[in-house]
């Protein structure tokens, strides 16, 4: 038996890699969704939120056919990085990964709606507006560890509808898991009906602080399946559907397709940190491809990656 090394790391396959993912992410749903909206189509009776979600999943399946953006506002980078127990990321990883990230922008196209200036002007919008699309910058990576031995780049693009309607606050749990989810369907109900571009999907997560919690958010969208969820993501999901805002605000049974809840560690406090963001219906736009992987010596690296956490 031969011994297993990592695959030979290349500058310019990364870009390309991390390039077409980028495009894949802002021009696709995964199969699971387009099933959900499937599902939502069947079960819906009001013709007008009927004929939303049909409308939805018809602008998909062009958007994927002709690699073009799902949405207009075609959203900001935002990455999740994976590594496995004997995997190295190294400085040049990361600068490919930020050029394939530009010429991912270009290529899709991306929004040109990077404010050039200093922080003042960036913040009042006086620096005026970068024309190139890979002028926008990704948001800083969030690394975490994974059981393959693998580096893994989940990439999602956020739009600013869902950043506008979300939330990050803290709830006093008092000793109640229903008081926190009562907080949640609150702010839920509050953001979706605000939206606009519903049906939504929630991305939730709760932590320690505002920063896991919103990391917690952004994993939450990573690992989440629309076809597979806990009991908690079910009764978010039915009772923000009861409120009856539905598809684009039209009513119906559909304003929430799944809700996607990821907690992690908890502290002894009366306090939870919340993070609800109200993803909108092109929303989780989201792609993933293994940049390295190990591979069997004298093998190529197909059928070799291991199970996933």
């Amino acid at each position: 038996m031969g011994g297993v090394s990592m695959s030979e790391f290349s500058y310019e396959k990364t870009v390309s890699l991390v390039r077409n993912t980028l495009v894949e992410a802002g021009s696709t749903f995964r199969e699971d969704k387009k099933e959900a909206y499937r599902k939502a189509i069947a079960n819906e009776t009001n013709e007008k939120a009927k004929w939303v979600l049909e409308t939805i999943l018809e602008n998909a399946n062009a958007a994927e056919k002709n690699h073009s953006p799902l949405c207009d506002d075609t959203g900001i980078p935002h990455m999740v990085l994976e590594v496995g127990p004997d995997a190295a990321v190294s400085g040049r990883m990361l600068d490919a990964i930020k050029e394939g990230i530009a010429e991912g922008l270009q290529k899709l196209p991306g929004r040109p709606m990077a404010i050039m200036g200093d922080d003042s002007q960036r913040i009042d919008q006086s620096g005026g507006l970068n024309p190139e699309s890979a002028g926008v910058e990704p948001a800083p990576i969030l690394i975490r560890r994974c059981r393959d031995n693998v580096v893994r780049l989940h990439i999602l693009m956020f739009g600013g509808g869902p950043a506008i309607r979300g939330k990050t606050y803290r709830v006093f749990h008092k000793h109640s898991t229903d008081v926190v989810l009562n907080e949640i369907v609150k702010w839920a109900i509050e953001g979706v009906s605000q939206l606009g571009c519903s049906p939504c999907t929630l991305a939730v997560g709760i932590g320690r602080s505002h920063f896991e919690a919103t990391s917690m958010m952004l994993q939450a969208q990573v690992d989440g399946k629309f076809d597979v969820q806990s009991e908690m993501e079910q009764e978010i999901t039915r009772r923000v559907n009861e409120a009856d805002i539905g598809p684009l605000g039209l009513h119906g049974k559909t304003s929430v397709i799944a809700t996607f809840m990821k907690v992690g560690p908890q502290r002894a406090s009366g306090v939870r940190i919340i993070c609800v963001r109200p993803a909108c219906c092109f929303e989780p736009r989201i792609a993933t491809v293994d940049l390295q992987m190990m591979m069997a010596e004298g093998l190529d690296s197909k059928g070799i990656v291991k199970d996933r956490l």
